[in-house]
């Protein structure tokens, strides 16, 4: 009887050791959400820490389909913080963007693990085999990126590069084989950091973006772009795209947005040049290779914003970095943008759904938490302590009496955003009209001010889901026929 209870009990705590195992090394087989609940430094939700706070909301469009992380003492390190904000499209973008942020880290911790542990002589970086090795050094050809061999980078540089172009490509290829997410028109972008001491590494896939907020000589504060809008208009990214025989244009009714095709059909009309998933266009130039960077920090440089473009189509890198040096505690900077890109969306597009936002500030000197909480109700705040929202106002009213002056003589200048290298689209992929020279309804510019959209009441019901969406998430859905093996067995491709 003591023989047969104890021998479950052994088995049982077996299990639990080879599971906790797997998570403390970066496996991501077998490994369950639960397990990743358990740890505390990993934060997901709406939250904060010593060092960083994240903040998400849902738009006009339906089910939310960013994700954000952030994750200190990445990888059992004590300086090191892994951050990322995951903006998923498509039917199954959601889950897309989830199962990314859950595994990526997981998946770059050990590969990193692996790659500093490795004698660097050896050629055989990485515990991924030959063939995956030679897929990234192949897709790497076309990342990109100023990386020059013969620049001198800290040590700790190149093997976390390596460990990052071999994480997010063994990701895509989870995405490929996962048993129940769809990833063939559903994908999410990536706009990943880690911070180690005073070194500062980016790997960006897709359109969202990072900056940075610094003083300059004259101790202003100014914005700093860290990645580059991963769009089809970059002649590199659309180079490699038609090499590819994929197709690259825009519709007639957003001639500002650029967006990938595949050969002998108008779907499904993606408007960036690398994500994940998304397999319809992987064969036609679209690819899952991140753009890597490296930055060392200095005492100019205060914090760090990571953010999916429902924020930069509606803020530009000045405003986010005025609203988080102003927001009235550290605590709150993350949803004083969501806050502020929400207004604005509402402000400058009263008649569009409004895109999901996701924003993570990741402040360079910790502060203590006691000294950051503040029991103020935050619109209060917003009003009282962000100067730069009369900014904001003033240049939005500008713009909605130039165009209501040009409305006598039939002209209606579009707002202009003020970020460089991005477009003016809030998705990734739309739906294909009936008609090409079908034209959209006029999009209407609002007189409020933006104060006054601040000071509405919290319980005011405000819904654009009557109006156009900006940019739809899919144009549309390519269409196979059942006989077709090669389309059928989509996953065998790889």
């Amino acid at each position: 009887m003591g023989s047969c209870c104890s021998s479950p009990v052994k088995l049982n705590m077996k299990k639990k050791k080879k599971k906790m195992r797997k998570v403390r090394l970066g496996g991501s087989r077998g490994v369950e959400e639960t397990e990743l609940l358990k740890i505390a430094e990993r934060k997901f939700g709406n939250s904060y820490s010593d060092v960083a706070c994240l903040f998400t909301q849902q738009g006009m469009k339906g089910t939310n389909q960013d994700a954000m992380l952030v994750w200190e003492n990445f990888s059992s390190k004590e300086d090191t913080v892994f951050c990322g904000v995951f903006d998923g499209h498509g039917p199954y973008g959601h889950m897309v963007s989830k199962r990314v942020r859950d595994f990526l880290p997981l998946k770059l911790c050990s590969q990193w693990n692996v790659n500093l542990s490795s004698d660097k002589n050896n050629n055989e970086i990485g515990s991924i085999d030959s063939e995956e090795t030679a897929s990234v050094n192949m897709d790497d050809e076309w990342c990109h990126s100023d990386f020059d061999e013969n620049e001198k980078f800290p040590e700790m540089y190149l093997p976390l590069r390596q460990s990052l172009l071999q994480a997010f490509k063994l990701m895509d290829k989870d995405l490929k084989l996962h048993p129940t997410i769809d990833c063939f028109c559903s994908g999410t972008t990536a706009v990943t950091l880690l911070k180690q001491g005073r070194h500062l590494v980016i790997g960006n896939v897709g359109d969202s973006r990072a900056i940075l907020g610094m003083r300059n000589n004259g101790n202003s504060l100014i914005a700093v772009q860290l990645t580059v809008d991963l769009k089809p208009n970059l002649p590199r990214e659309a180079a490699r795209i038609q090499q590819c025989k994929g197709r690259v244009f825009s519709l007639q009714d957003e001639p500002e947005v650029s967006r990938v095709w595949l050969p002998n059909s108008d779907s499904p009309g993606l408007a960036m040049a690398r994500a994940f998933g998304d397999f319809c266009l992987k064969d036609f130039g679209l690819i899952a290779v991140p753009d890597v960077s490296y930055r060392y920090l200095t005492e100019q440089d205060e914090f760090v914003v990571l953010a999916t473009d429902g924020v930069w189509d509606v803020l530009s890198n000045k405003e986010v970095v005025d609203i988080v040096a102003s927001a009235p505690s550290r605590t709150t900077a993350a949803r004083a943008v969501v806050d502020c890109a929400v207004r604005a969306w509402r402000l400058k597009f009263p008649t569009s759904k409004s895109d999901d936002c996701a924003v993570v500030c990741l402040f360079l000197d910790e502060v203590s938490q006691s000294s950051q909480v503040q029991e103020v109700d935050l619109d209060e705040r917003l009003e009282k302590a962000n100067p730069t929202l009369s900014a904001v106002e003033d240049n939005y009213t500008t713009n909605a009496k130039v165009q209501g002056s040009n409305l006598s003589t039939g002209w209606v200048q579009d707002p202009i955003l003020q970020h460089v290298n991005t477009l003016r689209s809030s998705d990734e992929i739309v739906p294909v009209s009936d008609s090409m020279d079908e034209k959209l309804p006029a999009r209407s510019q609002s007189t409020r001010s933006l104060a006054e959209c601040i000071s509405s009441a919290e319980d005011e019901e405000w819904s654009a889901l009557e109006g156009v969406t900006r940019v739809n998430s899919l144009l549309n859905i390519p269409r196979f026929l059942s006989s077709d093996k090669s389309v059928t067995n989509w996953k065998k491709w790889f």
